[in-house]
């Protein structure tokens, strides 16, 4: 049973989490503030459902403070939906950033995706709709026949893959275009080598552009 920490000082939303954790077959273990959570921080924790704004401080520096720690998993719960604030979130590292109010069915399907996904980065094979890609081969796929890609292009969409039903940044995605040679890779190069990469996989619906803040590789209902 997965554990989930969750740092939120307001008790009904507190418990409406917990126990919709319960149901679903996860051990809730729950802080009201940022001491509280770091002290309850521990290996045995899966993942971090974390409040923005806390009586002792903000999300942010738990975000900071957990991922010093080891890459541990963070979903965001906040009402602050501003554009920058979204970014600033997934920036410093969390892996999901959800508005409240939600739908608690929306916020343990995000649960799921982002569990799997750690599980993801080590494998061979990954895939999305009908593209395949075969690491070990370097070898891509779509609708069965095999497609050539740059460098470029192949790290952008492993990338995307590896972080499936994750909306990444722009920033995040030139931090790891950057060239292994140390060349700079810039914000018009990203749009290029997505609109390349978009037109040689014949411009699937599963490659979602997030407006004003990035893109995300996401699965079909």
């Amino acid at each position: 049973m997965k554990k989930i920490l969750i740092i939120e000082d307001d008790e009904t939303i507190q418990f409406a989490l917990q126990t919709a954790l319960y149901k679903n077959g996860f051990k809730p273990v729950c802080a009201l503030n940022l001491e509280e959570g770091k002290k309850k921080l521990s290996d045995s924790i899966s993942l971090v459902l974390l409040d923005w704004n806390l009586p002792d401080g903000t999300g942010s520096e738990f975000c900071h403070y957990a991922k010093a720690q080891r890459d541990i998993p963070i979903i965001f719960l906040t009402v602050r939906d501003e554009e920058k604030d979204i970014v600033e979130g997934l920036d410093m590292g969390a892996d999901d950033y959800i508005v409240k109010p939600f739908q608690l069915s929306i916020l343990l399907s995000r649960i799921k995706a982002v569990l799997r996904r750690t599980k993801v980065i080590n494998q061979s094979v990954l895939g999305c709709g009908n593209i395949i890609v075969h690491k070990d081969k370097t070898k891509v796929f779509c609708n069965g026949k095999e497609i050539g890609l740059t460098a470029r292009e192949y790290r952008l969409l492993t990338v995307l893959l590896e972080n499936k039903n994750q909306t990444l940044t722009r920033s995040q995605l030139l931090n790891k275009l950057w060239d292994t040679e140390g060349n700079f890779v810039n914000d018009n190069t990203l749009t290029v080598t997505m609109k390349r990469l978009r037109e040689k996989l014949n411009n699937p619906t599963c490659i979602k552009t997030i407006r004003g803040i990035g893109y995300r590789m996401e699965d079909s209902l």
